[in-house]
């Protein structure tokens, strides 16, 4: 019950012991055509393409990033926690020059600040998560595409910790890059990550194709923009991968594709809106139960993700002392914190799989009872009972 990654659904990892198949053989061209047409809704999108990088979430981001911005390009991060400090992190290994528009952690980064940092910087590119779990906080994103799009910039959104548990609307939002994983709330393993590219943002990585040596044809042009620096992260070929040119740019992860279909199966199954509901009541009980036993919580309730609850760990209590007891005595891991962070919050997730009333409630139990071991007192029952009303809307 930490902030990912969490128990894989178990329809996933039964659709992951399935029998490998060749990349170009029919039936698993049809699974990547079904899983492009899977991910577009939950994206919030109609992108043609939407598809899968192998690789963890991190490998998603590094191809967005290393797509849109050159070495030398002014690029502009959203900075509100850890994940915008590893964005401004790739880009400055890209070669991009770097400039941040920030908030305290804890905190989000409002549009005003944001469109008058675009004014001053020009950047080529904009850059936010959505949620970011090192601080448990949603940043708002209506009207930022509009304010890239006047400015000629493109925007990528990392919505790791957030697709298929918050709404995320690459669409409406006007996102030309938003990226994610399965482990959090898709209710999978971490090793592919989705993806959906805009038409803007395709024509733009169009202009810097380059087909390897070895595939080349007489078909194959390059663009004439700066060569995407990787090879394996380069999405003019990944795209051309999922196409129907078939281009042997890699060997597609066969099982982790078969667990990105059937995590989207899931989510559709169960419905955008009910499975938002649910993440939304999640959120709402945990925070309710925290309270209940004298928590303090961490970060701003205006933004504070569905699916992830931080919490202040009380004067006088061992953090990771609890942190131990809740695995050892009740098979229950809840999470640490990073940085400024480390040390004064443990962090709470309920998402995918895991946000469920009963996950919640026996969370809440367990550490009710391991806090009252380590000597921080609450009227017994009062977590569980604080929780059960807010599922409710009591």
């Amino acid at each position: 019950m930490g902030p990912g990654p969490i128990n894989a659904h178990p329809r996933v990892l039964r659709a992951m012991s399935a029998d490998l198949l060749g990349q170009f053989d029919p039936e698993m061209t049809t699974y990547m055509n079904e899983v492009m047409g899977l991910y577009r809704p939950i994206f919030g999108t109609e992108n043609p393409w939407t598809f899968l990088v192998d690789g963890t979430a991190r490998a998603g981001i590094e191809a967005a990033l290393i797509s849109l911005a050159s070495p030398g390009d002014t690029v502009l991060v959203v900075n509100f926690g850890r994940f915008g400090l590893l964005l401004s992190e790739i880009f400055k290994r890209i070669g991009a020059h770097v400039e941040t528009v920030d908030a305290p952690w804890g905190e989000v980064v409002p549009l005003d600040a944001i469109a008058a940092a675009i004014e001053r910087v020009g950047p080529k590119v904009v850059a936010t998560p959505h949620g970011d779990t090192s601080t448990t906080m949603a940043q708002p994103l209506e009207g930022l595409g509009v304010l890239c799009r006047e400015a000629g910039a493109l925007l990528y959104v990392d919505t790791t910790a957030t697709l298929g548990g918050m709404e995320v609307a690459a669409d409406r939002w006007g996102a030309d890059i938003v990226t994610a994983g399965l482990q959090k709330c898709l209710a999978g393993p971490s090793g592919s990550a989705p993806i959906t590219v805009s038409a803007r943002a395709a024509d733009h990585i169009q202009r810097r194709k380059h087909v390897e040596q070895g595939l080349r044809t007489g078909d194959h042009d390059d663009g004439d923009g700066i060569i995407i620096g990787s090879n394996y992260f380069d999405l003019g070929m990944i795209m051309d991968y999922w196409s129907d040119k078939r281009l042997n740019h890699h060997t597609e992860a066969t099982t982790m594709l078969y667990g990105a279909r059937e995590c989207a199966r899931i989510v559709l199954e169960e419905g955008l809106a009910t499975r938002f509901a649910r993440h939304t009541a999640s959120g709402r009980a945990m925070s309710a139960g925290l309270r209940a036993m004298g928590l303090r919580l961490f970060g701003d309730d205006r933004y504070r993700m569905t699916n992830v609850t931080a919490a202040y760990i009380p004067e006088g209590v061992d953090g990771e002392a609890v942190r131990r007891r809740m695995r050892e005595d009740f098979e229950i891991e809840i999470g640490t914190a990073f940085g400024p962070l480390a040390g004064k919050v443990w962090r709470f997730g309920a998402m995918g799989y895991n946000a469920r009333k009963h996950k919640i409630l026996i969370t809440l139990g367990a550490l009710e009872a391991v806090l009252r071991a380590e000597g921080h007192r609450s009227s017994a029952g009062c977590a569980v009972d604080a929780a059960l009303d807010a599922w409710n809307g009591i």
